[in-house]
């Protein structure tokens, strides 16, 4: 696994094509994501103390930028790419411990997650959204990446971003009588942060709708959504960034009192409804990183190259495409319409794993 010379490119690509043959179509998403292998030391590959998702908190661990194929509550990774942090990639010594190759650079997890994008879409994988969390909804070339290629995406923010009302306008000051001349154009409303722009909409804009049903009955909160122009543009003065982008902003505020805020680029006559099922499908990722541990092992590597890792983490994605392969084409033998979830125990690789809810629309 460590010393083997082998490339993975020609298996993602294999990969790639399989996962769209299962579940690929205009209907389903590819879910822009990261996990994290907690990890002891400073040697293992890209180890260090960063945001650690299946611990809650900071902690020493590997992070693998990952890209999930998913279609009816189906998932299939399609790629696990680890972000090499940025004195991991100026160490020279560390580098050539793990054996990091030397056309790796520093990359942000955005440009990663671009990286990967492309080359699903070169190999025709075929989706009809992009979704991502906060941690690359919040980058404005992230977001700026995905329109530049076309793509329809619904992605969560941070509280803290700022936004315009949809109708803003940029007005050209009067040159002053002395001094310089403005370079920019003012905006003719002040931004606001999204909180305050779903405050500004009043209480009764929230109304409960819901996505899917889950194991306690169908799932549901209070959503609110507002056509706005996103503060994303050039950087005019004080920290101020001129309107870019108009695109839906829409506030999830749960029953514990927590809320979520999302921007997604659809149309301007899109239900909520819609809105509100393309922001919530973004589960289905996590769902396949937990089985991707849990029933594949794939935190249980324990060597320290960055080939190693890599190999581990493609078979891993491709046992785990094995298994949607055998549920999918169980379910349509049976003509299923769905199945619960439970654990079902592998009847040659003794290893149980949870069933994801089915159709026999799927083809395996």
């Amino acid at each position: 696994m460590s010393t083997s010379t082998w490339s993975t490119a020609p298996l993602e690509q294999v990969l790639r094509k399989t996962a769209d043959t299962l579940v690929g179509s205009k209907d389903a998403a590819l879910i822009v994501d990261d996990t994290a292998l907690p990890k002891q030391g400073k040697h293992s590959v890209g180890v260090k103390r960063q945001h650690c998702g299946v611990l809650g908190k900071q902690a020493n661990c590997q992070v693998l930028v990952s890209l999930t194929l998913a279609r009816k509550e189906v998932p299939v990774p399609i790629a696990l790419r680890l972000y090499l942090p940025e004195d991991w990639a100026q160490d020279e010594a560390r580098r050539a411990a793990a054996k990091v190759p030397e056309s790796i650079t520093f990359e942000t997890k955005g440009d990663i997650a671009l990286a990967q994008i492309d080359a699903a879409l070169t190999d025709g994988v075929r989706f009809g959204m992009v979704l991502a969390d906060a941690g690359y909804g919040s980058s404005a070339g992230f977001r700026a990446g995905l329109t530049q290629r076309g793509l329809r995406w619904a992605v969560a923010v941070q509280p803290t971003q700022k936004v315009y009302p949809a109708d803003v306008t940029l007005n050209m000051p009067a040159n002053p009588p002395l001094g310089r001349p403005a370079k920019y154009a003012k905006p003719s409303v002040p931004s606001v942060s999204v909180v305050q722009m779903i405050e500004m909409l009043g209480p009764k804009a929230l109304r409960r709708c819901s996505w899917r049903c889950g194991t306690k009955g169908m799932l549901s909160a209070h959503f609110a959504a507002v056509r706005v122009c996103v503060a994303d543009g050039v950087l005019a003065s004080h920290w101020q960034h001129l309107p870019g982008q108009v695109a839906w902003l829409v506030c999830e505020a749960r029953c514990s009192g927590e809320r979520k805020y999302y921007f997604t680029n659809h149309p301007p006559d899109t239900p909520r409804r819609t809105l509100v099922r393309a922001i919530k499908a973004r589960w289905a990722c996590e769902q396949a990183h937990q089985q991707l541990k849990d029933e594949l092992g794939l935190d249980h590597y324990e060597g320290r190259s960055w080939l190693g890792l890599h190999h581990h983490a493609l078979l891993t994605m491709i046992a785990f495409g094995f298994l949607q392969h055998r549920r999918l084409a169980s379910a349509l033998q049976t003509g299923e319409n769905r199945q619960p979830m439970h654990r079902v125990r592998h009847p040659s690789h003794h290893c149980r794993r949870y069933a994801a809810p089915l159709s026999p629309r799927f083809a395996p």
